[in-house]
């Protein structure tokens, strides 16, 4: 038996077994670091026995969902794991989300009761001030805040793991509305195991953990990957280059990070005059965003280590694919898929491609998620009933089986490896009383994507751009308000109405270069 098929057989049933695991083996390894407090493995099984305690309290059941809106905090790992011992799903909500936003979502999935992580997030804070939740203490953590309880229905409890979800992440969908992504913990638990092996991780490592829990990439790769290998995970609120230049010095052994973080460090140390260091370093990699050739050449110049790129989406847990350790590539690839993921390449009518040709990506395997919470139409659209995911992004796969991602047929928008999707951005300008509708588009910086709106406004209404990028900010989280909004007499259209969003993405191109 390989190590992989040895690493899936030996999964165990839910994401908390882990923990508990290097806590009856190792109770005093580091476990996790947040600012000046450390805790050990027992130190975290204790807290999480308290967090579990209090949510039997609170009135949680197995099968209800336990909603944490949240910033990367020791309280958020053991609500997370929390809540697995119980049965129930953790929802983990960016805590930097629009009040519409957190309320669409709480709305949606129904929570017997919502968190929030106010000692590490100020805007956790403000949401737990305006829905009157009541401070909370648990023992081994942050205060919290907690919310009164609420009507929810009960959803099935499966003794299998790949059948019981674990976790309700959420991503704009292509209608603008939120889709709860069902994520089980056999899902999560194979990313951080396999995934995990892939990047060597072991008891030994120490790593920055500022990608956000509440998102797959943070919460299964980074997160899980780490407690499941017996690691230290230092959790990083908010990302700032010269904090991570000073962890990277003291100690940090894996950093993962969207492209932009690399491109704000690099901007750091050269306005900085400073020379990085990183004595420990041996991984780093990068996701969720294209990867600029440039900007992977400075990072590898600088650390002596090859920059690991990787691909992946909520829906599968997130990783796909990733570039391998022992086989460095200078191009931008995103690698072959991990073990026991299948791809396909297909074209509009379904039918396999062959070695180079490009078509949509199809995903079959353990990282594939249960499905759209109370949603079956979307989920039918997006799974087959062979299990393969229709990704709708457009990928190449070359004769050596390494993928290569050349576009998202869906418009998404990546921005600072946060999904962006136009239809939720336009739904929030056309709702102001000036405008008749609008089209959004991204536009290409240098390691990093941004939003650009054109907006008609309404016959005989004025309104300035400054106005509308002060509404969509009350409304949208601040990655998703546009960086530029132009208002227009008329958006280009074609012979049956349909707005030309290429002419617009080519407008807004060239108003990037011109401001260069």
């Amino acid at each position: 038996m390989s190590d992989v098929a040895r690493i899936i057989a030996g999964l165990p049933r839910r994401i908390s077994h882990a923990p508990r695991a290097w806590a009856d083996r190792a109770p005093e390894s580091p476990a996790l670091r947040a600012e000046d407090a450390t805790l050990t493995y027992g130190e975290l099984k204790a807290a999480v026995i308290a967090a579990r305690d209090v949510l039997l309290g609170l009135g949680v059941r197995p099968g209800d969902r336990v909603m944490i809106v949240n910033e990367n905090s020791i309280a958020l790992v053991a609500l997370i794991f929390a809540a697995s011992e119980v049965d129930a799903w953790a929802v983990v909500v960016n805590a930097r989300l629009s009040p519409r936003e957190i309320d669409v979502i709480r709305d949606h999935c129904r929570p017997r009761r919502v968190f929030y992580t106010v000692a590490v997030s100020p805007e956790a804070r403000a949401h737990a001030d305006r829905h009157r939740a009541a401070p909370l203490c648990i023992d081994g953590i942050e205060p919290l805040a907690v919310g009164a309880a609420a009507v929810c229905d009960v959803e099935p409890v499966h003794p299998e793991a790949e059948r019981q979800v674990a976790a309700l992440i959420y991503t704009s969908g292509t209608t603008g509305d939120p889709k709860g992504v069902m994520l089980t913990h056999r899902n999560l638990l194979y990313i951080a195991g396999v995934s995990g092996y892939q990047r060597g991780l072991v008891a030994a490592d120490h790593v920055y953990a500022v990608l956000p829990l509440s998102h797959s990439f943070g919460l299964a790769s980074t997160f899980l990957g780490t407690i499941y290998a017996g690691g230290c995970l230092e959790l990083v609120p908010r990302f700032d280059p010269a904090q991570l230049a000073a962890a990277l010095a003291c100690g940090i052994t894996v950093f993962q990070g969207v492209p932009a973080m690399y491109a704000r460090l690099m901007e750091y140390a050269q306005v900085n005059g400073i020379l990085l260091e990183a004595p420990r370093l041996r991984y780093l990699s990068t996701g969720g965003a294209p990867l600029d050739l440039t900007l992977k050449a400075r990072v590898e110049e600088t650390f002596g280590l090859g920059l690991n790129n990787g691909y992946g989406l909520t829906e599968c847990s997130p990783t796909v694919s990733q570039t391998l350790i022992d086989n460095p590539r200078s191009d931008d690839s995103v690698g072959p898929p991990l073990p026991g993921v299948e791809i396909r390449i297909v074209d509009p009518a379904g039918r396999d491609l062959g070695p180079g040709e490009v078509g949509e990506a199809w995903v079959r395997g353990p990282n594939v998620m249960a499905g759209y919470y109370r949603d079956p139409e979307a989920t039918s659209r997006v799974l087959t009933g062979d299990g393969w995911l229709r990704t709708g992004d457009l990928a190449r796969r070359e004769a050596d089986g390494y993928l290569f991602l050349v576009g998202r047929s869906k418009e998404l928008i990546i921005r600072s490896g946060f999904n962006v999707y136009p239809p939720e951005v336009e739904c929030v300008l056309n709702d102001h009383p000036a405008v008749t509708h609008s089209a959004v588009v991204g536009r290409r910086i240098e390691a990093n994507e941004e939003v650009v709106a054109f907006v008609q406004r309404k016959s005989g209404c004025t309104v300035s751009e400054a106005e509308l990028g002060a509404y969509a900010a009350d409304r949208l989280a601040p990655y998703k308000v546009p960086t530029a909004i132009v208002v227009m007499e008329v958006l280009p259209a074609g012979p049956t109405g349909k707005i030309l969003k290429k002419r617009l993405a080519e407008m807004a191109e060239g108003m990037g270069q011109a401001n260069r």
